[in-house]
C-alpha cells in the first residue's frame, strides 16, 4: 500500500486521536502550570511546615517513574475508591509530575529576581503578598518562561504514555492501525509526523510569542 492510500483511509482515524492529544496536553499544562505556581512558592516559604509539604510533594514526583504514577492513578485508586476515567488519570499523572519540576523552576526564578527588587518592596510597606503578586511574579515569568518552554514541549512528547491506560490518542490509534494492517512504518511514522509538526509548528511558536511578550512587559530585549 502507498502512503497516500494509507493516508486516505486511515488519516481520519490518527487526526481525531491528535485531537484527544491536545485535549491531554492543554489540560494537563493547566494543571501543571497551577501545581508550578503554588508549591514554587511553597519552597520559599518561611514556614518549615509548608516548605517540607512542598519539598516531599517535589522530591516524591521527580523520584518516581511517570509511568508507575501513571497506572497508580489508574489502576491503583479505583481498590481506595476512588475511580478515574481514563482521559483524567493521564491527565493529573501528567500534571503532577510535570507540576513537580515546574515548582523548581519557579523556585529557581524567584530566587533569581535582584534582592534590591525584594528590599524596594519591603521599604514600600508591602505585605508579603503583595510584594510576591506585584513586584516578584511578574519580573520572573522572562526568566522562567525558557525552561517552563522546553518542559512543555516534553509533557507534550510524554502524553503517548496515556495510550497505555487505555485512552484514544494518537499513540492508541497508530498502535490499532499498527495491529490491523500491520504497516508499521507508515502508522508509527505518520505518528511521528504528527507530534513533530505539533511540536515544531503550533506549540514552540507560541512559547516563542510568550517569551517575547513576557520580555516586553518587564522592558526587556529578547534575543
Amino acid at each position: 500500500m502507498s502512503y497516500f492510500a494509507f493516508l486516505e483511509e486511515h488519516g481520519v482515524t490518527l487526526l481525531l486521536g491528535s485531537v484527544t492529544t491536545i485535549k491531554v496536553l492543554i489540560c494537563s499544562i493547566i494543571l501543571y502550570v497551577i501545581i508550578s505556581m503554588i508549591f514554587g512558592l511553597m519552597r520559599i516559604s518561611k514556614n518549615k511546615v509548608i516548605q517540607g509539604i512542598a519539598t516531599g510533594y517535589i522530591e516524591f514526583f521527580r523520584g518516581t517513574s511517570l509511568l508507575v504514577q501513571l497506572f497508580w492513578f489508574y489502576y491503583v485508586l479505583p481498590f481506595f475508591g476512588l475511580s478515574l476515567e481514563a482521559f483524567w488519570a493521564g491527565v493529573i499523572s501528567l500534571g503532577m509530575n510535570f507540576g513537580a519540576y515546574g515548582a523548581e523552576i519557579v523556585r529557581g526564578g524567584i530566587l533569581a529576581v535582584p534582592k534590591g527588587q525584594w528590599e524596594a518592596a519591603h521599604a514600600l510597606n508591602f505585605s508579603p503578598a503583595k510584594r510576591i503578586k506585584n513586584i516578584i511574579i511578574p519580573q520572573i515569568f522572562p526568566i522562567i518562561l525558557p525552561p517552563a518552554a522546553n518542559l512543555t514541549v516534553e509533557l507534550l512528547k510524554a502524553t503517548a504514555l496515556v495510550a497505555l491506560v487505555t485512552v484514544v490518542d494518537l499513540t492508541f490509534e497508530a498502535k490499532q492501525i499498527n495491529s490491523i494492517t500491520w504497516l508499521s512504518a507508515q502508522a508509527f511514522g505518520s505518528a511521528l509526523l504528527i507530534y513533530y509538526f505539533m511540536a515544531r509548528f503550533a506549540l514552540v511558536p507560541f512559547l516563542r510569542w510568550l517569551e517575547v511578550l513576557a520580555a516586553r512587559k518587564v522592558g526587556k530585549e529578547h534575543l
